[in-house]
């Protein structure tokens, strides 16, 4: 598939070797980190004009839109990408949960905690 990103902004990413760019969604009120996912051109490109995050599902392949199944969406507030041009930070409005676990965020379920005295 061709993309139509912005030929600018595609110079500017960094991306793995099967074309993918990680995503950082963050809650753009709180600062809260909600997930990662994964996009390509084309995702960046869908999330940039259309204000609701496309993610490349890598076990699916395919493109996904996040809340279009489970009616939890985030609403793109702005999207930034990093000094080195490999990471985008994705800062959102989140509605309902981030995680398809159920959970708010994807973060906050299994903390490790530094070694003792450390």
């Amino acid at each position: 598939m061709t993309s139509t990103l912005d030929p600018a902004v595609a110079a500017r990413l960094k991306r793995t070797a099967d074309g993918l760019v990680p995503a950082i969604a963050q809650q753009y009120d709180t600062g809260e980190v909600l997930m990662l996912g994964w996009m390509d051109d084309e995702a960046l490109h869908r999330t940039l004009t259309t204000g609701r995050c496309t993610y490349w599902s890598r076990s699916r392949n395919e493109y996904w839109v996040k809340g279009d199944t489970s009616g939890h969406f985030q609403h793109v507030k702005s999207v930034a990408l990093d000094c080195d041009g490999d990471t985008l930070l994705v800062k959102v409005d989140q509605v309902g949960a981030a995680c398809h676990t159920g959970d708010r965020t994807c973060f906050d379920a299994d903390v490790l905690l530094p070694a003792a005295g450390q």
